[in-house]
């Protein structure tokens, strides 16, 4: 057992005992301890017992409760509440708003243990008859509880990947290579997924008795020419069945229903039946190869026809990591490690934006911690100056790697900046971004970015929207009118690749190229693997039809440094 899987059950234990009414002191410190254990630079695992009970946060009582995980994989108390705890109940936790103290009151003084009988409550007006509950507290019970229940059964493009792969090797296995072929919305790298599709060159007489195992995945529906399973980890595989030709089957069932309708009124004479591969279509339709990424709707077809298909932007072509966070504020990494990292790697240059003073729960840096941060950049970035020339300084033009001093400031309720003028002025770029009062009505919303995007000292809008996929709905903006304000203002637009954000949204992408506005994909990394976050971005950039050229992470820092005293002057 990891030490993450050693953090979630301390984690999960402390919140069952709070929802049981137990001593909060006991749950607190089994919350220190998943805290701790989860920032932990080793393995519990690999460490010597008689070092588990010196470390940082695990006592006598913790630190015997970690052994036994170690050892049995599993957690002996844990399990006793689990199995004294309504499984609604626990289910509870997954919403939003309602943490273990809240839930506690629901079970044991409201008497619900499901879902559906707390939203049905919640219709019924019955929340706001206890301590704690208002009827605000209550809306946004009801909106979250609506929100999980509409996501039951999707799941994040990153969760699957590399559950695809084995799903599509297992299935060629089964039924031969050449009968097998992925399609559908995994194809196309929707941000978010309900269903694994692939086409199988074969009847549903032949496909049923392959999937009758000791532990068959449940059939869920059945047609001529489909068949829909849902497998023991929740996730649902469709299998597009029969003897048609299998490009064609592939095509139609990759691109979404709008991109297709649309393909087939503009080339109605096409003869799918001959075509050897999808290029062979796109041949006898007399347009450039459409990816299918980008196969969601109709505008494409049109651009693809006056042969304007932009050059996609591609994982290698990302320079450098702008929008990370060290252990400054609450990144799990040092500055030189992040740096060594990023020279590892091969990327030019670092951009560290740890987190403004309001960010309180992620230790935000106060106006002496900028100042000793800052000293701390002007030596690694000396350091750097001097050391010998390498691959990456030849092909940054001669220049060596270099770190930018930068904050992701928070935007106040009222816009503006977490810092008065001398302490920004002191940053290379600033990133702004919303954490905090999330729920507001469109018209405040938009005043309060608009006045932080016309801050002259805004370089980059972070993470436009806040919304956090399959989680939390993001605040209601009117995307053209950021995008046009961040135009005139010369700011740049985050595409904040970390897989639950992947904000701004993909169908805003080619608006912001309209209007000549300069996008960023960006990380936000919290440790150094989450610089792998990039692909991520990257594939919902493709999807927005967005080229290297739109990037300001694409920027060689030779150009960047020109970008920044063009926006600087």
């Amino acid at each position: 057992m990891d030490n993450a899987a050693i953090a979630d059950n301390f984690a999960l234990l402390a919140k069952l005992m709070d929802i049981h009414g137990e001593n909060s002191f006991k749950s607190k410190t089994f919350a220190i301890a998943a805290f701790n254990i989860e920032k932990l630079p080793m393995q519990l695992k690999e460490t010597p017992r008689e070092k588990l009970f010196s470390i940082k946060g695990i006592g006598e009582s913790t630190g015997k409760k970690v052994a036994e995980m170690i050892d049995t994989g599993k957690l002996e108390v844990l399990s006793e509440y689990i199995n004294n705890t309504p499984p609604g109940v626990i289910e509870m936790l997954n919403i939003k708003g309602i943490g273990p103290k809240k839930i506690n009151t629901i079970w044991k003084e409201m008497e619900i243990e499901s879902l559906g009988e707390l939203l049905y409550a919640c219709n019924e007006n019955r929340l706001t008859l206890f301590k704690g509950f208002g009827e605000k507290t209550q809306k946004n019970v009801q909106e979250a509880i609506e929100f999980y229940f509409q996501n039951q059964g999707h799941f994040l493009f990153a969760q699957l990947n590399d559950v695809f792969p084995q799903i599509e090797a297992y299935l060629k296995k089964l039924f031969s290579p050449e009968k097998v072929m992925q399609t559908g919305a995994y194809r196309r790298h929707a941000l978010t997924i309900e269903e694994l599709e692939f086409v199988i060159n074969e009847t549903n007489e032949t496909v049923k008795p392959k999937f009758e195992t000791a532990q068959p995945p449940e059939l869920l529906e059945e047609i001529d020419d489909n068949l829909l399973y849902k497998l023991k980890n929740g996730l649902k595989l469709r299998l597009y069945t029969g003897e048609q030709n299998i490009i064609e089957r592939q095509f139609v069932t990759t691109g979404s229903a709008e991109f297709i309708d649309a393909f087939q009124k503009a080339f109605p004479t096409i003869d799918y039946a001959k075509a050897k591969t999808e290029e062979d279509i796109f041949l006898d339709a007399g347009i450039p190869y459409i990816v299918p990424c980008m196969r969601e709707t109709e505008k494409i077809i049109e651009r693809a026809k006056n042969n304007k298909l932009p050059e996609l932007i591609q994982t290698e072509d990302i320079r450098s990591i702008i929008h990370s966070h060290s252990n400054w504020s609450d990144g799990s990494n040092t500055l030189e490690e992040m740096a060594d990292e990023c020279i590892k790697r091969g990327f030019e240059y670092l951009v560290i934006s740890d987190h403004s003073q309001s960010a309180f729960y992620a230790n935000g840096l106060k106006e002496d911690r900028i100042i000793a941060q800052q000293k701390q950049i002007d030596e690694l970035n000396a350091r750097f100056a001097l050391q010998p020339s390498s691959r990456l300084e030849r092909d940054s033009g001669g220049q060596a790697f270099k770190i930018f001093k930068s904050i992701e400031s928070d935007i106040l309720y009222d816009g503006k900046l977490d810092y008065p003028e001398h302490i920004l002025k002191t940053f290379d770029l600033v990133i702004a971004s919303v954490h905090s009062i999330l729920k507001m009505t469109e018209e405040k919303a938009m005043k309060r970015l608009i006045t932080a995007i016309e801050n002259p000292y805004t370089t980059i809008l972070g993470h436009m929207t806040g919304r956090l996929l399959l989680t939390r709905n993001g605040y209601p903006v009117d995307h053209k009118k950021i995008i046009e304000a961040c135009a005139a203002n010369n700011v740049v637009i985050e595409l904040n690749a970390h897989p639950r954000r992947l904000d701004i949204d993909w169908k805003w992408i080619d608006y912001a190229i309209e209007k000549n506005v300069l996008l960023s994909i960006d990380p936000d990394a919290h440790s150094l693997d989450g610089f792998d976050d990039i692909k991520y971005g990257v594939l919902a950039a493709q999807k927005g039809g967005m080229t290297k050229e739109n990037n300001l992470s694409s920027f060689s820092i030779k150009q960047f440094e020109k970008f920044l005293s063009n926006k600087n002057l």
